[in-house]
């Protein structure tokens, strides 16, 4: 049964912000940001739902000592009822809201409050129900989810899972911030095979291998927590060179000037990597770590409200190709935010992060983003969820505050549509993750990749080669040039031959199946109806051929008229008449004809005899002769070109 169906929406009012919430919960979705581990990704015990930091943190900060809540001698089961027993300070906050609906979707539970008198049969029935095989694609299904994105640690292996269902992430925090640890150069190491010399250059390919690495493994971002003191600005290199030489001589002892040097230049290049791979560069901004070093883990991090965007200046400036997703720790900066999407078109919103995270801070961000920001620049939300189970009641909570600034700012207010204003929703929900994160290039692998290559170029070349015509008819619909021009070589035949008898070989229907058609490894057919008339338009055309127009030279002739025509014999006119012609009419046919016979008296006579030394037969006339340069040599014979005078003769005889 789909968590769709189950959600309790009876805190969605009738009308239309209930329409549109209806319709929002039957997007599939995808979440942009979590740190799922892929290998382990739903709950295990109800201590995995309950462990996570929202719990722990708020029940330490309402009275529960640390020591009860990371004691390792503990097993979960103890510990969900040592937390158990500190729940009820938080039945107010929006993060109890998130375990009561968790508890009711996925395991049943019928109570609005969770106690110490109800736990344990909750705890019992929930650990029989995920200790299912399939429990995980389980949540995935009932929460309507076609995929998350992960936070892997830069050596990830990344192996072991599916990438298309947990897509993998590049998170970049430890290289650009932790480079001095002997810890994190040795990871870096091991899983580039480089080792960082001193030079630029050996920094550069430790990082761009990662690039390579996490691309060709479906990655399609690279993300990064940055504190409020942290200034991205590029490095020359004579400056970066002596930052890394300190840092690998001295490492975490270096001069903190010599550390951030360092972490600016390995920032400038992963943004200059995500320009040359089409990553998108999502950056978190705003947290200041150990802030209550006593806290819990994870429960120790607070935002800075120092912080401003006006630190990212040259960053945005300087990489106009790359987008940049921006997530902001708290809600008094994202009025920031939304100016900075406002004008930057490599600024793109994203989320609700941490403590901007709860319905009321949603509300009048998202609202204030849905009014100032293109549609097309605003990711809504993201559960930063550590386990499976909380996508659902995240998400359902935005989907309600979503709802309801739809309803009132665009329905009633505008008055929109319902449907348009689902329509807006779908967009910020799930459309804009597709097309701000999409699959980039070099993520398949690389020998399909190649073979592909090679596919796709022939065809384009083919077109290409015969200039604006061949652009023009691939536009228009004609999908076959005849190329007399070239013929395949020895070598192009043979291997046609080789894989025609590949294919032969291969036990394939006349209508092949899918696997079928990917065991051919070729693309498959696709039929188009020649009834239908192309929508080419003659400007799209236009726009397609070259801007220099190709020189054909004067084919009309009407720039410079050609030199007159001199006649032969001299005359200044020529007026066709019965005497010049010399035609006879041949009394059988009535055709005209030239005149044959022994008439010696008249010069202007031309005898057309056949040759002494021919070897035709006797009864072949003149005019069947087929030889070109006979008929040539008959048709000149047919000018006198006695007028010549003897002077044009001279030079031949004195050759």
């Amino acid at each position: 049964m789909n968590a769709a169906t189950m959600s309790d929406s009876s805190s969605v009012a009738n009308g239309p912000k209930s329409e549109i919430y209806e319709a929002l919960t039957s997007i599939r979705l995808i979440d942009p940001h979590s740190h799922i581990n892929p290998h382990s990704p739903a709950s295990t015990t109800l201590a995995d739902v309950l462990g996570y930091h929202y719990y722990t943190e708020l029940a330490h900060s309402a009275g529960m000592p640390k020591s009860q809540i990371e004691d390792k001698a503990i097993g979960p089961k103890e510990l969900v009822e040592r937390l158990v027993g500190g729940l009820q300070p938080l039945e107010n906050t929006a993060q109890y809201s998130w375990l009561i609906e968790i508890c009711r979707t996925f395991f049943g539970f019928e109570e609005d409050r969770l106690h110490l008198n109800n736990w344990e049969a909750l705890y019992d029935r929930s650990e029989s129900i995920m200790a299912s095989a399939q429990w995980s694609e389980t949540v995935l299904d009932q929460s309507n989810v076609q995929a998350v994105f992960l936070t892997n640690d830069f050596d990830d292996a990344l192996e072991g899972f599916d990438t298309e269902t947990y897509i993998p992430c590049l998170r970049t925090d430890d290289l650009v911030f932790h480079l001095a640890k002997p810890e994190v150069r040795g990871r870096l190491a091991a899983c580039t095979g480089i080792e960082l010399d001193g030079s630029l250059e050996s920094l550069r390919s430790s990082l761009k291998q990662r690039f390579e690495h996490f691309v060709s493994r479906g990655a399609r971002a690279c993300a990064i927590s940055i504190p409020p003191t942290f200034t991205p600005t590029p490095v020359g290199d004579g400056r970066a060179s002596t930052a890394l030489n300190a840092v690998l001589q001295q490492g975490i002892s270096a001069d903190a000037s010599h550390r951030d040097a360092l972490a600016r230049r390995v920032f400038w290049t992963l943004a200059e990597l995500c320009d040359e791979f089409g990553l998108p560069f999502d950056l978190m901004i705003g947290v200041n770590r150990q802030v209550y070093p006593e806290g819990v883990f994870q429960g120790q991090d607070l935002y800075d409200s120092r912080v401003s965007l006006i630190q990212y200046r040259e960053l945005f400036n300087s990489f106009p190709n790359v987008k940049f997703p921006v997530s902001v720790l708290a809600s008094v900066t994202n009025q920031e935010l939304v100016s900075y999407a406002w004008i930057f078109p490599n600024v793109i919103t994203n989320g609700h992060w941490w403590y901007s995270n709860t319905p009321s801070f949603i509300a009048r961000d998202a609202a204030a983003r849905l009014e100032a920001v293109p549609q097309t620049k605003q990711i809504g939300y993201y559960s930063d969820a550590y386990k499976l189970e909380f996508i659902w009641p995240k998400f359902d909570m935005y989907r309600k505050v979503l709802s309801g600034v739809l309803a009132d700012q665009f329905v009633c207010d505008r008055g929109w549509s319902v449907e348009r204003a689902v329509e807006l929703g779908r967009k910020v929900l799930r459309d804009n993750v597709e097309e701000i994160f999409p699959l980039p290039k070099g993520a398949t692998n690389s020998t399909s990749e190649e073979d592909s290559s090679d596919n796709a170029d022939a065809p384009n070349a083919g077109v290409e080669s015969l200039g604006a015509l061949g652009v023009a008819t691939a536009v228009a619909g004609v999908t076959e040039v005849l190329d007399y021009g070239s013929t395949p070589s020895v070598e192009e035949t043979q291997q046609v031959e080789i894989e025609s008898d590949e294919l032969e070989s291969l036990d394939v229907d006349a209508l092949p199946a899918d696997e079928e058609v990917q065991e051919l490894g070729v693309d498959d057919v696709e039929l188009l109806d020649d009834s239908v008339s192309s929508e080419t338009s003659a400007e799209q055309l236009e726009s397609l051929v070259d801007d220099e127009p190709l020189d054909v030279g004067n084919l009309l002739d009407d720039e410079t008229p050609s030199e007159p025509i001199t006649q032969l014999r001299g005359e200044s006119s020529f007026s066709p008449d019965d005497d010049s012609l010399q035609l006879e009419a041949d009394p059988n046919t009535g055709e005209f004809t030239l005149p044959v016979g022994d008439d010696d008296d008249d010069d202007d006579h031309v005898i057309i005899t056949e040759s002494d030394d021919s070897h035709s037969s006797s009864d072949e006339s003149p005019v069947e002769r087929t030889d070109p340069t006979a008929e040539t040599v008959e048709e000149l014979e047919e000018f006198d070109l006695d007028f010549l005078s003897d002077d044009d003769e001279e030079p031949a005889k004195e050759s």
